[in-house]
């Protein structure tokens, strides 16, 4: 299983419960979204996950899931991954202060390599379902639909 960001910042304070809840509470309107919980549990998060609809991958993806951190500093990460076997394709969207990054930046897939800028503003929802929009997009190239994987 993919780790947690080596670059997480413990100055990001505590994980914001209530963005997290209503996070999850929308992100249950979008078609790719099949559940979403707390991990470990609602009492003591630490982090939210979006468990992705598996149907709408290709069958050789067996798990796909959006991890989100979001902090009462605004500061965030949204970590996607997919699983084929032992296989991880991830990414992953942030922010918080990095010195050698932009504030607001982009881990790019296949392995959520080193950091580029990312145009993603402060706004939780709005950067919840950019995200999903994204992941989207990745469900429709691996479908061979508008591009390559």
């Amino acid at each position: 299983m993919p780790e947690p960001p080596e670059d997480a910042d413990p100055s990001q304070g505590r994980l914001d419960s209530t963005t997290l809840h209503t996070m999850g509470s929308r992100a249950g309107s979008h078609p790719l979204v099949e559940s979403w919980q707390f991990h470990p549990n609602s009492l003591s998060p630490r982090h939210l996950e979006l468990q992705l609809d598996s149907n709408a991958y290709p069958a050789d993806v067996e798990d796909a899931r959006l991890e989100v951190h979001w902090f009462v500093t605004d500061d965030y990460y949204l970590h996607y991954i997919e699983t084929r076997g032992d296989e991880h394709y991830q990414c992953r969207w942030d922010r918080h202060p990095k010195t050698d990054a932009p504030r607001t930046h982009f881990h790019p897939p296949p392995d959520a390599g080193a950091a580029e800028e990312s145009s993603l503003g402060p706004h939780h929802l709005d950067v919840l379902f950019t995200v999903l929009d994204w992941v989207s997009e990745r469900v429709r190239r691996l479908h061979g639909h508008d591009g390559d994987e």
